[in-house]
């Protein structure tokens, strides 16, 4: 199966296999290498033929990779052939002299090819380990187009800076449905509207997670199923809006798949950028603004968590009142006509969740909540009328013996049938992007996989929201009891 992958650096085609996470340049450079190092224990005869073919092979893939843009996970690929190109240039210049070819010992030799081998077989190991990302094809019916907008709210002050003038800002990028782009049309990238913005956002983002950049320096090359600036869908009338908080450190693009998945079955995600907490905010000046907020364990974390989550559920509020200015012509935008602002669900993962709970409280013009595994930080939590689908990991009490109890009361303080969804398998970072990027360390991205963790959240999500927002028939606790463990929550009882 083959998976098209754009290359950031030049804005061609490359073609990932999928499965093996490598293009079919990177699938030669690997041959060419292993060739070169076998070239060594093949008889005389073939020995020259299969080095020469080999080595032009490699030279010549190594060429076109370093103008597309060379992955490091070639780097040690390339070591194990240079290591052992020596002894097989040197064994051809000897035959074709005519003097007597000396070879080492075979068991002086073994160790060495070993070890060549060794370093060439690290390559797609890496390419596996650090993947490009490859999204998931949407399921539902309409193309998913994108695009960024930025809003400045001049009633609140700006309170991460000194200067009184400044006011709050927020960058939302919108994911909607849109008409079919005719076929070679460029897909957006994943991190950013440019190759600039993408690369910045990723450094930042790992330099958060105290990762060296290089080490996930494919996911700034991936590109997402959406078309920038496509134009809305003709059908489909007006669509119910759903708004997105990402985590602690989170860019507004970490749920990107998700975001698809919900857009193609008709419904417009807008997720936000908050400065100084979001990893790193790109402004439309060129202006970027990186986090001042960091996880340090101590006892004020929870005090920052709260304020923090104040002004997240501040920004959603924002949001959803320029939404409505899109949907009025206030603002200009393809949307203007299109968004259903009747028909809201407030959404985030982590601390996103958590502000998306609090903003849900104070707006009752959000219909809906949907908290991806988010611990609940309202410091006055009350009751509220929407209902709430709370999906997590699976939790031991020993692990964080407050969660699951501060997340089912606050699931009773709603008025309308709440849900708690824990799913199997799944870890903190299931309910974003990482796993199809990160290695598959169970006890970093959960243990369902690259795509079946996504599709698994997506699917609960689509599932409460069609029931919400559209009122869709059919058994929503049966549904959503095919994903996990089902908690339900009704009015009066919990």
């Amino acid at each position: 199966m083959w998976q098209r992958v754009p290359c950031a650096e030049d804005g061609r085609v490359t073609e990932i296999i999928t499965g093996w996470y490598m293009s079919p340049l990177e699938l030669l450079v690997l041959l060419g290498a292993a060739a070169i190092v076998v070239a060594r224990w093949l008889p005389p005869a073939a020995r020259p033929r299969v080095t020469v073919v080999a080595g032009t092979v490699l030279v010549l893939s190594v060429i076109v990779l370093s103008v597309a843009g060379l992955r490091w996970q070639m780097l040690p690929v390339l070591a194990g052939s240079v290591c052992a190109l020596p002894s097989a240039v040197s064994a051809l210049l000897r035959r074709r002299s005519g003097r007597p070819v000396w070879r080492a010992r075979w068991w002086l030799a073994l160790p060495g090819s070993l070890a060549c081998l060794g370093l060439i077989v690290t390559g797609p190991v890496a390419a596996w380990a650090f993947p490009v990302p490859v999204f998931p094809t949407p399921s539902g019916d309409f193309a998913v187009g994108t695009r960024v907008v930025q809003w400045t709210d001049p009633h609140r002050p700006e309170t991460a800076t000194a200067d009184p003038q400044d006011r709050r800002t927020v960058v939302v990028q919108l994911w909607y449905p849109a008409r079919r782009s005719p076929a070679g049309v460029q897909r957006a990238r994943y991190l950013g509207r440019t190759e600039h913005e993408a690369r910045t956002v990723s450094d930042a983002l790992a330099r958060y997670a105290g990762l060296p950049g290089f080490l996930v320096d494919g996911v700034p090359r991936a590109r997402t199923h959406a078309v920038f600036n496509a134009p809305v869908a003709d059908k489909g009338g007006r669509f119910p809006v759903v708004l997105f908080s990402p985590g602690l450190g989170g860019v507004r693009t970490q749920n990107t798949a998700w975001a698809e998945e919900l857009a193609s079955h008709g419904y417009v995600v807008a997720a936000l950028d908050h400065p100084y907490d979001s990893a790193a905010v790109v402004l439309a000046d060129g202006r970027t603004i990186r986090t001042r907020i960091t996880s340090t364990g101590d006892d004020e974390d929870d005090e920052r968590a709260v304020e923090t989550t104040r002004i997240r559920a501040a920004d959603l509020s924002f949001g959803l009142t320029q939404l409505g200015r899109v949907d009025r012509g206030e603002i200009a935008g393809p949307l203007t006509g299109r968004l259903d602002t009747g028909r809201v669900a407030v959404t985030g993962h982590s601390l996103g969740g958590a502000a998306a709970l609090q903003a849900a409280r104070q707006d009752r013009r959000f219909a809906a909540v949907i908290d991806l595994d988010g611990y609940p930080r309202d410091p006055d939590p009350d009751s509220f009328h929407q209902p709430v689908l709370g999906l997590t990991q699976a939790i031991a009490r020993e692990t964080d013996p407050r969660y699951i109890p501060r997340l089912t009361k606050v699931l009773k303080l709603s008025t309308g049938t709440s849900y708690r969804l824990t799913i199997p398998g799944a870890a903190h970072l299931t309910f974003m992007d990482a796993p199809l990027y990160l290695p598959p360390v169970p006890s970093m991205v959960g243990s369902l996989g690259r795509t079946e963790g996504p599709r698994v959240v997506a699917a609960a999500t689509l599932a409460f929201l069609d029931s919400t927002l559209r009122h869709g028939p059919g058994d929503l606790a049966g549904v959503l009891s095919t994903y996990g463990d089902l908690s339900v929550h009704h009015p009066g009882n919990g």
